[in-house]
């Protein structure tokens, strides 16, 4: 396995403050879990749509069964801005909960982390920016169980929450061991009734979670080892899951790629992809994961040149035969697999998801300011980062042959 000189250089952690529980059926132990906190009242942190179609249902159940009190705060939206967070504190802090249960993708996942930094620092979360040098955290979040319904964001692993400021319209991160769920609940039957095109975009998300990690500039060998597999299970399964959501046995492989992938990104950053798609949240009402998936394969184009070794990696684990190819020949191979994925699963374009070519020189600003510009495999610029936009809008033609575009 490749390694790069600086990866034994520099310092490395790996803390999982998260402990994992995961089969079929799941989810109805949650009260079980909640009470074993010390919980005894939860703030039920989800959105509309996941309570509409009443999969809450059997982990509301479950809690009563517990004995748990249960305060339903069901206002989630995409890209959680601040004053959402802030709303659901103060009711967690008026009706005296001293847990939190979030059931739903990332957006409910990451509003119950925040509202968890809230509460325990007693402070806005915007206080604790990541990338602005503000305050780290210093305090662990109250109790948190969380109960993914998509097979993407990781958020149930990851020791980060994305949240939008309205004011900048910029998407930050908040982050560090304090963040994290203390427990996640990884269940297939609560995705079961998740839409192709969420399975869609969930799934390339947490595709590109792994892919980012494994080929940035910091990641390392645990980080390595649970990115490919995180690979290996998207690529045998997305299509499987987006093709028929009865489909247990894919619905289990996109929910293990998800939580593998989340741990990849957990302790590390991620690159480009990331960098743009939560700059393009914070200013449009575009979904992460559709955006995601437009641009990981131009991405993915222009980063392959600076880790062709760990790029020839990825195409193996995502089942191209690179067995004649060379080094080179295996990495573009990579590249292609990834773009042919993400057509298979009909991923919108960005134009599609209201993304204007004179925005791109915006875009491209604010992407340098993201921290997750900062180890990707290849150095970025303003000038390359609007090739990209450019080329996800199909306005560049491709640098690979094989690949449309332009």
């Amino acid at each position: 396995m490749h390694m790069r000189v600086e990866q034994m250089h520099r310092p490395h952690s790996f803390e999982l403050p998260t402990r994992l529980d995961h089969a079929i059926g799941i989810a109805r132990q949650a009260g079980q879990h909640v009470r074993a906190l010390g919980v005894t009242k939860v703030l039920f942190v989800t959105d509309p749509g996941v309570r509409g179609s009443g999969i809450t249902d059997r982990v509301e159940r479950s809690l009563e069964a517990a004995d748990v009190a249960v305060v339903m705060f069901d206002q989630v939206e995409p890209n959680p801005p601040t004053t959402l967070v802030a709303k659901a504190t103060a009711l967690y802090l008026e009706q005296g909960c001293d847990g939190l249960v979030a059931v739903g993708g990332g957006s409910s996942m990451d509003t119950a982390k925040a509202v968890g930094v809230e509460v325990s620092h007693g402070t806005p979360v915007l206080e604790y920016e990541a990338a602005e040098g503000r305050k780290p955290l210093s305090a662990r979040i109250p109790p948190l169980v969380a109960i993914p319904t998509t097979g993407g964001t990781g958020s149930e692993m990851t020791q980060w929450a994305v949240i939008t400021d309205e004011a900048r319209e910029y998407k930050f991160n908040v982050g560090g061991p304090l963040i994290a769920a203390h427990v996640a609940l990884v269940d297939p039957e609560m995705q079961a009734t998740q839409p192709a095109p969420v399975t869609a975009g969930t799934g390339i998300d947490a595709l590109c979670h792994a892919i980012e990690c494994y080929t940035m500039q910091w990641a390392q060998p645990i980080t390595d080892a649970v990115a490919l597999l995180a690979i290996e299970y998207t690529a045998t399964y997305l299509r499987r899951a987006y093709a028929s959501r009865d489909d247990i046995e894919a619905r289990y492989g996109m929910s293990q790629a998800a939580a593998l992938a989340g741990m990849s990104y957990g302790s590390e950053s991620a690159g480009a992809v990331h960098a743009m798609a939560q700059t393009l949240g914070g200013i449009l009402p575009v979904a992460h994961g559709p955006a995601v998936g437009a641009l990981l394969g131009p991405v993915m184009e222009f980063n392959w040149m600076g880790e062709p070794r760990r790029y020839a990696r990825v195409a193996k684990a995502l089942g191209v035969n690179t067995h004649e190819l060379t080094t080179d020949e295996a990495a573009v191979a990579a590249v292609r697999e990834v773009y042919r994925l993400v057509a298979d699963v009909a991923i919108p374009s960005l134009q599609e998801q209201g993304v204007e070519v004179d925005m791109v020189p915006r875009l491209a600003a604010e992407a340098m300011t993201d921290p997750q510009t900062i180890g990707n495999p290849r150095d970025l610029s303003q000038r390359t980062y609007e090739w990209i936009y450019r080329r996800s809008l199909g306005l560049e033609a491709s640098t690979i042959a094989g690949v449309g575009g332009g």
